[in-house]
């Protein structure tokens, strides 16, 4: 078969050539897939905190009809996830799907997603983010990528390489970095267009996507972008870094003259180290992560916000928003990792002000004019908008001046959500973005009513996603709102609920309380 030459329809099989070698996936009738196809070589043994390599060429038509292993990871109880796959080193792959009248060369628009779960959980095989109903309409290629999390993804051990092992910092970012170039070269045999790729993500995957945007190492690889309740300003610097990898090292008993048993440590216990830091960091400092891109002068020359708010961001379109209750679902888990009581919130305004000096934060009675009422949820709004709301608008306001911005607000909950006091929570849009509404039988989240109106949200939601990646506008269905970019003068906003509307300025109180000034606290 020569590159990039289709489908060998006879057996429903559909074969496409890589740079790597030939995969053959599956052909429902409606979509084509592609699963587990690796992207880069296993990072074991000495790649274990390397740069992504390229795999081993194959000669062999490659299996990708099931999806790959997962990367690593401490397992939460408070997060009952199902990872959709065993977890293995064997991890650096991705997943494709293409309508099933997707031809080689058709150039359609790729979105390529990048998951969420705080930098340390998660995985592309997940149910959740299952393409094939955003890529049955025939109206883009879908990609997701599994990426390196954790201590293997976001650890920085760059200050303790020797003259034997070399530690490479920002993995996880590095890993998505790879894939991109691998959709660069590759995704147009399976029918996608290289120039046309929007990248899009939630959470965690989210903050990827805002630090890609200010990364000079991603240029050229994405012509738009979509950020889903991004931590944008959870980016540390170095030295915070190298004291998160001296604790790592403590933690498994390993003196810094050997470092070099590293790369062939046994995988359960980095993976114990790696949990009791992501347990201990955010109670011992309120608000901030345990792992998390790091500014180190290559992959990301500096904060991300910082960079967006100099003019410094890749000029390409960007739709960027957060959801109503982002702090419930924190709430709901009983996480440490977002600050909710008020001694937390205390505590992280006290680390914030020791860490910038002379940094202006909002007053008790600023807060007081922009929270009214929040002695009913204690904390509640102020978690929400420092994790995420101000820092998506901060980034809007300087990414606004080079590219078309468009900002959302996901206000919609079922009666069941709304049972539960968690609203519009955290990650709550991921099933109307993905179309994957009912997760099973026991999936209690329409139970109580709501999914004609979840179901008719979620085809608004997928309309203005696939539109914003075919031509860089979000344009809605027939009769939905024009949603207008995000300007200086008017700062329209989207907010998606029973009924889509677009409001002027929705976030001044918020604005005047925090002001401009908070960029890099994370």
């Amino acid at each position: 078969m020569t590159a990039g030459s289709g489908t060998d329809r006879s057996v429903n099989a559909p074969i496409v050539d890589t740079s790597y070698g030939r995969v053959r996936g599956v052909d429902d009738g409606t979509v084509k897939s592609w699963r587990g196809v690796r992207y880069a070589a296993p990072p074991r043994g000495e790649l274990r905190w390397r740069a992504p390599q390229p795999p081993e060429p194959w000669t062999d038509v490659a299996d990708a009809t099931r999806v790959g292993p997962v990367c690593p990871q401490p397992t939460d109880p408070r997060i009952p996830i199902d990872l959709g796959a065993p977890q293995g080193d064997d991890s650096l792959s991705l997943n494709v799907w293409a309508s099933s009248d997707t031809e080689a060369g058709d150039g359609k628009p790729v979105m390529v997603w990048v998951h969420g779960g705080a930098y340390v959980l998660g995985s592309s095989a997940q149910s959740l983010y299952r393409g094939r109903a955003l890529a049955g309409g025939g109206d883009a290629v879908i990609v997701t990528v599994n990426y390196r999390l954790g201590a293997f993804g976001f650890l920085d051990l760059s200050a303790f390489s020797t003259d034997c092992t070399r530690f490479e910092s920002n993995l996880g970012l590095r890993d998505v970095l790879f894939a991109l170039q691998w959709v660069r070269d590759n995704i147009a045999a399976f029918g996608g267009d290289p120039a046309r790729v929007t990248l899009f993500g939630e959470s965690a995957g989210a903050g990827v996507v805002t630090t890609l945007l200010a990364s000079p190492a991603a240029g050229g690889l994405f012509s738009a972008a979509i950020a889903q309740s991004s931590p944008a300003t959870s980016v540390y610097d170095a030295s915070r870094s190298r004291g998160i990898a001296q604790q790592f090292l403590d933690t498994l008993g390993v003196g810094a003259d050997e470092v070099d048993r590293l790369p062939d440590a046994p995988m359960s216990e980095l993976l114990a180290a790696s949990k009791r830091l992501f347990d201990e960091v955010p109670v011992r400092r309120p608000g901030t992560l345990a792992y998390a891109p790091i500014v180190d002068g290559d992959v990301v020359p500096d904060y991300p916000v910082a960079v967006a708010r100099a003019g410094g961001t890749h000029p390409v379109p960007l739709i960027i928003g957060t959801n109503k209750h982002e702090a419930a679902l924190f709430r709901f888990m009983k996480s440490p990792l977002m600050p909710i009581t008020p001694p937390a919130i205390k505590a992280m305004f006290e680390g914030i002000a020791a860490e910038q000096p002379g940094l202006q934060l909002p007053s008790e009675a600023d807060l007081g004019s922009a929270y009214p009422g929040r002695g009913k949820t204690p904390g509640m709004g102020v978690a929400r908008d420092i994790g995420f709301r101000m820092p998506s608008i901060w980034f809007a306001e300087g990414h606004a001046a080079i590219a078309p911005v468009y900002t959302y607000r996901f206000d919609w909950a079922t009666p069941m959500l709304r049972l539960l006091r968690l609203g519009a929570a955290h990650a709550t849009e991921l099933p109307y973005v993905w179309g994957n509404l009912v997760a099973g039988p026991k999936d209690p989240t329409f139970k109580l009513g709501g999914l004609k109106t979840g179901t008719a949200l979620s085809e608004r939601i997928r309309a203005r996603w696939l539109n914003f990646a075919a031509t860089g506008e979000p344009t809605g269905l027939a009769g939905e709102p024009c949603w207008r970019r995000y300007r200086d003068e008017d700062r329209a906003t989207l907010l998606l609920d029973k009924h889509d509307v677009v409001v002027e300025d929705p976030d001044r109180p918020l604005r005047a309380a925090w002001g401009n000034d908070v960029l890099s606290f994370r």
